[in-house]
């Protein structure tokens, strides 16, 4: 949404935050405008914060998570469950499993998940890593890829790929969200809480 009458530092901000996902150009073009109204001190602060975070953050050699220092907080963390892995497709994974405050073991993220499509293969996530870390300490890791077909094919991937280990590969259960009506749940989302169902306490 550009033309000759733009400046080129305007076209090249509007450029860059349109190659953010989720991001259009009408959007890239609002945030621009905003951002040369507002004047060079929010401008020095985005642009301190974004180099800030390419030079202060790391990959945590154990878990391939984003972090501020090596190994990272959770890893290093002797209280967490270390015979434990949950497997995540990305960093902000992990931080909604943690809000939930109900699990205390590891973390392994694979930074995506296995996409022909987009020419993603197993080579190209953190997988040889996480076969790295099952040692005698981890009984079970829990594949918690999201619930698409891409994510499907991820998590049966990791179990072929775990079996030799003799590990225990489970997988985060599937159905109902809580609150939700049984006649707006649609035919696979009700299957697959069928399928999960579990004895009540």
């Amino acid at each position: 949404m550009t033309s000759s009458a733009t400046p080129k530092a305007v076209s090249r901000l509007v450029e860059a935050f349109s190659r953010l996902p989720g991001i259009g150009p009408k959007t890239a073009s609002r945030l621009t405008y905003y951002l040369l109204r507002s004047g060079q001190e929010d401008a020095r602060i985005l642009g301190e914060a974004l180099l800030d975070l390419h030079l202060n953050t790391v990959l945590c050699s154990v878990c391939c998570n984003i972090s501020e220092e090596d190994p990272c907080a959770v890893c290093a963390d002797p209280a967490r469950d270390r015979t434990t892995i949950c497997v995540v497709e990305q960093p902000l994974d992990v931080l909604a499993i943690e809000n939930t405050g109900r699990y205390k073991g590891q973390y392994h993220v694979l930074h995506g998940h296995i996409s022909p499509m987009e020419r993603i293969g197993p080579d190209e996530l953190h997988m040889r890593e996480l076969v790295q870390r099952v040692g005698r300490e981890v009984v079970e890791i829990i594949v918690a890829t999201n619930p698409t077909l891409e994510g499907d094919a991820t998590a049966m991937y990791l179990s072929r790929l775990l079996e030799p280990t003799g590990v225990a590969v489970t997988r985060l259960a599937l159905g109902l969200p809580r609150g939700g009506d049984l006649e707006y749940a649609d035919r696979v989302t009700l299957a697959e809480a069928l399928a999960g169902r579990r004895k009540m306490d």
